[in-house]
């Protein structure tokens, strides 16, 4: 009776958790004026219409055929809006408004997507044993993607004048007090990173297996994330034209595209200025700074220390004092609420860092589940055992290139279920429009 009873909450669990999920993308289309739905914000990534076709037809592609045998009715849109670009080293996309359609064909296509797929998913969960033996991970896949994007798409409006966005809430920093930086020691000891397969108990994508321990070394680290004072500071002693401080190809990037200071970051007389999501405000000197990996790691070397590895990063967020035991989330195994941090679409802005106590690690370090995501020096390569999903085969692996670094924790626009301890997100070093941030390690 008590399986039973699991079953049906995890077949219900599933389909409100895409319903929720479609919400929030909804949501952030709802943010765009419809005369800017054809705008290109980020130049290396589509035009916002597209994303509104692909997150429909992504599900269909994924789950129509293959774990409904449904068959397409429209497969000119199904291939259209297939994939995303994430265009390494040039190669910008070229196309125009007029070779994308209409705003109402692409909204009754998402419509007829959804119903068709909204009556299969009902039918297949009354009996999911019999149905495509992955059908769970798939609709996983479908929810966790969506969210990925409902991100994804927050920062790429973040570029776009607020003129046209209906506007919401302008952050603010009142009433924040500053933490003050320090290292902390962290004594050397066990992390475990990555999932355990033959578990099944919780769902992961394919570069988070398969689960594996590593003794890491003691190490120092920054008890906050860098902010947007500390960050000032190296610009003021000239940070951005210190070569040495630079890798060959930050520096080449940094040279072509006239990278001088933070993308969020506006100059405005003798006023930094920040672009908050609906409009512009006051540089907060206590917010994270978010800059690319190139930016985060000329600053670190300027101090004489590093962008810390993933394996200190676990080390650090879930790792306790006696070196063995290890926790579920930095804060201990209470699930993420907004009293551990600045996540889940709380807000569209940071807060100052060091705003949640309550979400602190073992160690006393905040936010690193939290505010912002942070870069690693770790170059995105599978774990020992990896194997790509079958019904996805190059989510990860076309990204093993050596040319993308691992980023762990989360920012504002992060789902609560991809706060979890393996999650591992990844970005080209010289992409400055994520909400990643960074700490600095010493050896």
């Amino acid at each position: 009776m008590a399986a039973s009873a699991t079953a049906v909450r995890i077949r219900h669990d599933l389909h409100t958790r895409l319903v929720q999920a479609r919400t929030k993308t909804d949501e952030l289309f709802g943010v765009v004026r419809e005369e800017a739905m054809y705008e290109r914000p980020i130049p290396e990534r589509h035009r916002i219409i597209f994303y509104l076709g692909h997150v429909e037809s992504f599900d269909w592609n994924l789950l129509a055929q293959r774990a409904f045998g449904l068959q397409s009715t429209q497969r000119t849109f199904d291939e259209l809006f297939a994939f995303g670009i994430d265009p390494v080293g040039g190669g910008l996309p070229n196309d125009v408004p007029g070779d994308w359609p209409e705003r109402e064909e692409v909204d009754r296509y998402n419509h007829r997507v959804r119903s068709e797929l909204d009556r299969a998913i009902e039918k297949a969960l009354l009996r999911p044993e019999e149905g495509h033996p992955q059908l769970i991970a798939m609709l996983e896949v479908a929810i966790e993607h969506r969210l990925m994007h409902a991100e994804t798409l927050a920062y790429m409006l973040h570029q776009m004048a607020p003129s046209k966005k209906i506007r919401g809430p302008i952050g603010t920093t009142a009433g924040a007090r500053r933490l003050k930086s320090r290292l902390v020691d962290i004594p050397e000891g066990r992390a475990t990173l990555g999932l355990r397969s033959e578990t099944g108990e919780e769902f992961g994508w394919d570069n988070e297996h398969e689960a594996h321990e590593v003794e890491v070394a003691g190490f120092a680290i920054d008890h906050g994330n860098v902010t947007n004072q500390d960050f000032l500071r190296f610009i003021q002693a000239g940070g951005y034209e210190h070569k040495a401080l630079w890798s060959a190809e930050g520096w080449d990037w940094k040279e072509k595209e006239g990278v001088g200071h933070p993308g969020f970051w506006k100059r405005d007389g003798n006023l930094w200025m920040y672009r908050a999501m609906f409009g512009e405000i006051r540089l907060p000197l206590d917010w994270p700074v978010y800059v690319s990996h190139a930016e985060a790691s000329a600053y670190a070397k300027w101090l004489g220390r590093k962008l810390p590895t993933e394996q200190q990063y676990h080390r650090a967020a879930y790792g306790t004092p006696d070196g063995w035991e290890e926790r579920t989330y930095p804060w201990g195994e209470e699930r993420p609420s907004k009293k551990h941090g600045n996540f889940d679409f709380q807000q569209w802005d940071p807060a100052p860092v060091g705003s949640h106590p309550e979400g602190t690690s073992a160690f006393g370090i905040h936010d690193l589940a939290s505010n912002g995501w942070e870069w690693t020096r770790t170059t995105f390569a599978p774990f020992p055992g990896f194997k790509s999903m079958p019904f996805y085969p190059g989510y990860s692996a076309n990204f093993f290139d050596g040319k993308h670094y691992v980023m762990k924790g989360g920012s504002p626009r992060t789902a609560a279920c991809m706060l979890r301890r393996s999650f591992r997100n990844w970005f080209q070093p010289h992409y400055p429009y994520v909400y990643a941030t960074f700490r600095c390690v010493e050896d």
